[in-house]
């Protein structure tokens, strides 16, 4: 009985999410683990391990093809196989079934609106926007999801598109900031302009203590400022995650 021959540069994979890339006229595709492309690109999983099936180059994963070991290195101008799949796996296109697509969008859509209803109040109340409001005023501005960004990332693109349709904000955090040393009156000034409003103030030897309103977006520069300035001697405090009324935003 004859035996079956398998070509030596043919390899077989099965349940695969497949990331491709087109460079120097060539197509490379590289096999991976379903639901770890997206997780390496977030920067979630640090693993190369973990994202890839095999550190093989393919030029056809589906057909088993490897590529061939000159053009990658001509082409990558490099000959560490791992290497090249993080090229691949950083630049390249990930490989989808249409169904998969549709979920996958479906379900980052969701995960955008959840991030901005849970960050976002209506100014005008104090009072949060339930989730499926925010999911149709995203709906309503044609906000299209990209799936190689995670949602939160995108949901402060959401927010600053849909601050242009409806009454919406980030909400503001309550901090306390305790400045010390001879020079708290000038870092009060520089504190000041980084806050949205000051709640109380109160000074005692030559000290401030200052309860005030501030954007998230300007948290880690308070942070530092207060730092920098006291040289360690100063108190940078979170009060509140979210300044809001409780329940949400009614219809």
């Amino acid at each position: 009985m004859s035996k079956i021959f398998t070509p030596t540069n043919q390899i077989r994979l099965t349940n695969v999410a497949i990331v491709r890339l087109k460079k120097g006229g060539k197509r490379f595709e590289i096999a991976c683990y379903k639901n770890k492309v997206i997780s390496w690109r977030n920067k979630v999983e640090k693993d190369i391990d973990e994202v890839l099936q095999t550190n093989t180059v393919f030029t056809n994963v589906s057909k088993g093809q490897v590529a061939k070991k000159e053009d990658l290195v001509k082409i990558f101008s490099k000959e560490d196989l791992t290497e090249i799949c993080k090229e691949i796996l950083e630049k390249g296109e990930l490989q989808v079934s249409d169904k998969e697509r549709h979920s996958q969008i479906d379900s980052l859509f969701k995960d955008i609106a959840t991030t901005v209803a849970d960050k976002c109040i209506n100014p005008e109340t104090k009072r949060p926007y339930p989730v499926s409001i925010i999911e149709k005023a995203m709906k309503d501005i044609h906000f299209s999801v990209n799936v190689n960004k995670n949602a939160k990332q995108q949901a402060l693109d959401v927010i600053q598109l849909l601050k242009k349709e409806i009454p919406l904000e980030r909400a503001q955090m309550r901090v306390r900031i305790l400045l010390t040393g001879k020079d708290a009156r000038k870092t009060k000034e520089k504190v000041v302009k980084l806050t949205t409003s000051v709640e109380e103030e109160s000074w005692d030897s030559g000290n401030a203590n200052i309860i005030c309103l501030i954007d998230p977006g300007n948290f880690r520069s308070l942070d530092e400022l207060v730092r920098t300035e006291t040289k360690g001697s100063g108190q940078f405090e979170l009060l509140n995650l979210k300044e809001m009324v409780e329940g949400e935003q009614a219809l």
